[in-house]
């Protein structure tokens, strides 16, 4: 160490150098220069005080940050040096201080303040600023907010996948349709290409989507849902690429990432992506062609490696046309296109299903196996199931759920399943309005199935107003379930 690194304070008298002591002092002298060095060579600001808070040593980072010669500062009071410092207020307790804010030069600051002691006395305290610019602090924030956000995700997805998670196996194929589409899809799991799935609602493209993450290379990672008609036109931007502090009227204080963020490494499952606006759309192109993007209010560069899944039961094809979708997006989606034929174009699977899905409406219940008749079964047969396998499934619940006995007969489905009532007998008695009531019960509950619970679409179907379809479902005490894909 140099002289000027350490002085003496004044008033006292330099110690008389021993001559044959030359040795000793070389010996300390390297010493202290190697000490000197390793103090420079930290990154962070370092400043060490005696008892009584004295600067006795000073580092040239924390001096050229603050714009001071460090060696001027030796032997002046701490509090000269360094505006509301405790150091001196440390030397006097003892108590150490980490990690504690300190504001210098209008930036704040982490700090450690932290006493030496020997024979249970404090002789210096080393203080140390931990951070030269409060942007590493604020770099520190947001890895703590976006890890913050992976847990609460996590925890979610914990919970969801103890409930759901599908895999090939879960996928039920009988019709050499599905057995292609199931071989088609298990390619598609290898590569890493971004995969459409369509079909009408109902089919399971989210149980398509799931199977595939699960067998990808990505299957460890977080697979990641998003559905695109249900999250508001103005909040859907943020959701997917999150947003900074203070980005909007309600914006969390500290920020929130978004779902390509918390996706990386894993896949990103859009559904309903035609509902997906316009503006929109060359956004989502961009992140998919350069795997980079910015928060909602931000100004750093985000790079993210996910893989895309996207889903939709409208045709794209037509909304090309209109201009309601972007050519090159649509493009770029369906690189591996999967198109899940309805349940009325393969018939034949029909009953075999209703058995798959019994056996599991039985293992999730802990009940029992039940059967169907003949009668029924050709019923269920020649049903068009508008809504396909969701609507099958909500059909077998719904018969289990009342079932007194062991076989599900045609009387026990829903009434708009088969167009003749069966024959009443003498002692039978089918009260007009009783059958009128529970007529329109069946077909308002059959749109809402096929329609996949909207409401407005299920109106069209009936052909009535969405206001008086509103009233009906009121009438007949009927509450909308959460629907999946």
């Amino acid at each position: 160490m140099s002289e000027g690194s350490i002085r003496r304070r004044p008033g006292k008298p330099a110690p008389a150098k021993d001559a044959a002591g030359s040795d000793q002092v070389q010996a300390l002298t390297r010493e202290l220069e190697m000490m000197k060095l390793i103090l420079d060579s930290i990154h962070n600001g370092v400043m060490v005080t005696d008892a009584e808070g004295y600067v006795t040593h000073f580092n040239k980072p924390y001096g050229q940050f603050l714009g001071f010669d460090p060696e001027a500062q030796i032997g002046r009071h701490c509090t000269e040096v360094i505006e509301n410092t405790r150091m001196h207020l440390v030397a006097r307790t003892g108590v150490p201080e980490i990690n504690q804010p300190h504001r210098i030069k209008g930036q704040d600051m982490v700090v450690q303040r932290i006493p030496i002691k020997k024979d249970g006395k404090v002789i210096a305290v080393f203080g140390q600023v931990m951070f030269k610019d409060v942007r590493d602090v604020r770099k520190l924030a947001d890895r703590l907010s976006l890890l913050e956000s992976k847990v609460e995700f996590y925890e979610k997805e914990l919970t969801s996948l103890r409930a759901t998670r599908y895999t090939f196996d879960s996928i039920f194929a009988r019709h050499p349709a599905m057995i292609a589409l199931k071989e088609e899809a298990w390619r598609a799991a290898a590569a890493n290409l971004p995969v459409l799935i369509t079909g009408e609602s109902g089919t399971g493209k989210e149980v398509f989507a799931q199977a595939i993450h699960q067998a990808s290379p990505r299957r460890r990672h977080p697979f990641v849902r998003i559905n695109c008609a249900v999250i508001p036109k103005d909040l859907l931007e943020s959701e997917l690429f999150g947003y900074e502090k203070g980005a909007f009227t309600g914006a969390g204080s500290g920020g929130k990432p978004g779902k390509f963020e918390l996706a990386h490494h894993g896949t990103v499952f859009l559904d309903e992506i035609g509902d997906l606006p316009l503006e929109m759309q060359p956004k989502l192109l961009r992140v998919l062609e350069e795997r980079e993007f910015e928060r909602v209010g931000g100004t750093v560069l985000m790079r993210t490696d996910f893989r895309l899944i996207s889903a939709t039961n409208q045709n794209l094809s037509v909304m090309l046309s209109d201009g309601r979708f972007r050519k090159d997006l649509f493009y770029r989606l369906s690189v591996a296109p999967l198109h899940i034929p309805p349940l009325r174009e393969r018939r034949e699977e029909i009953v075999p299903l209703a058995y798959h899905l019994l056996h599991r409406i039985a293992e999730d219940s802990a009940g029992r196996m039940v059967r169907v008749s003949a009668r029924a079964e050709k019923t269920l047969r020649d049903h068009d199931w508008p809504g396909n396998v969701r609507e099958l499934l909500n059909v077998l619940e719904r018969a289990v759920s009342s079932l007194a006995g062991e076989i599900i007969d045609v009387t026990d489905l829903p009434f708009y399943l088969y167009p003749h009532q069966p024959e009443a007998s003498a002692q039978d008695t089918l009260p007009l309005k009783k059958i009128g009531f529970q007529a329109e019960k069946e077909a308002i509950l059959h749109a809402l199935k096929a329609s996949g619970n909207n409401k407005s679409r299920a109106a069209g179907l009936l052909g009535i107003h969405r206001t008086l379809l509103y009233k009906k479902m009121k009438k007949h005490n009927l509450v909308l379930q959460p629907s999946r894909s």
